[in-house]
């Protein structure tokens, strides 16, 4: 499968008075990099989120943002400092026997009191760390994010695909071109070695026979049959690669490192101008298609 590595997607989902949101994108790399911004109470859950990519992405540098939002109003308390109160009724005891006040102290001097009446959200009682429901929400949301990318990533793949495809027959044609000019140049050789060969002087000439096996000899080290059954093989299983389920990126990039060996080898061995600048022509389109690889995942 031909998928690329580069996406983005982004994924909200409000359960029991949480809202958690994800933003997800991902770019080219030689392996599986992820990365996960969140917030500091969600610490305790980052390995959980993290085997979740790793489960359905195998290569591309991966970057997280995760957000947590209270939609629901929060439960609160309160709460009276006591302690502050009984110093402030002692103060007014004293000044009540001094005659400087009269009267008790009131809910009204009370709530005047700085400090003295809190009125805060409650805290979560006995609950240290995240709660299973909100992290149920959170990998949850985040299995949806990475879903969407893929997605993404897949269209994105069938471009790639047809980009690939295209200059993959282009290397294909190259290939059969090489073939004819190498068996033309094998022919050309041979014919040239048999003219040299006939103007030797007769005392020069040797067995025939054995000037015969020489010529074979020598013309066969300029055959390239094996390299060019071995690029159609290596054209085939691309074929494979790109049809099957599995990620392929790694493996299309050794293919190209062979076929690349393979041409190589093959303008080594060839002969004349057209056939090098085939070769030439091959190993740039190889080259096109190492670039384009690099964003296969």
């Amino acid at each position: 499968m031909i998928r690329s590595m580069t996406g983005f997607a982004s994924v909200s989902r409000e359960d029991q008075g949480e809202r958690v949101n994800v933003t997800v994108k991902s770019v080219n790399h030689r392996f599986l990099d992820t990365q996960i911004k969140a917030p500091q109470s969600l610490g305790s859950i980052e390995s959980r989120l993290k085997a979740v990519l790793q489960k359905k992405l195998t290569r591309g540098r991966v970057e997280v943002s995760l957000g947590v939002e209270h939609t629901s109003p929060p439960v609160r308390e309160v709460v009276l400092d006591e302690k502050l109160l009984d110093q402030v009724s002692q103060v007014m005891e004293s000044a009540r026997a001094r005659g400087l006040v009269t009267g008790a102290l009131t809910a009204s001097d009370v709530l005047r009191i700085p400090q003295a009446l809190e009125i805060r959200a409650k805290a979560d009682a006995g609950s240290a760390g995240v709660s299973e429901s909100l992290a149920a929400l959170v990998e949850g949301v985040i299995e949806d994010a990475v879903d969407a990318l893929i997605v993404m990533r897949a269209t994105e793949g069938r471009f790639l695909e047809a980009d690939l495809g295209a200059r993959l027959a282009t290397i294909t044609s190259f290939v059969d071109e090489l073939e004819r000019l190498a068996r033309e140049g094998q022919s050309a050789m041979g014919d040239r070695l048999r003219e040299r060969l006939a103007q030797l002087p007769a005392d020069l000439a040797g067995d025939a026979a054995a000037v015969a096996q020489e010529v074979v000899r020598f013309v066969a080290r300029s055959d390239v049959d094996e390299e060019i059954v071995r690029m159609r093989a290596h054209v085939d299983h691309w074929h494979a690669l790109a049809r099957g389920p599995e990620p392929c990126g790694r493996k299309l990039d050794f293919l190209l490192q062979e076929m690349n060996r393979e041409v190589n080898t093959v303008g080594s061995k060839v002969e004349g101008s057209r056939a090098t600048e085939t070769v030439i022509a091959a190993k740039a389109e190889l080259e096109r298609l190492k670039e384009q690889v690099q964003n296969v995942e």
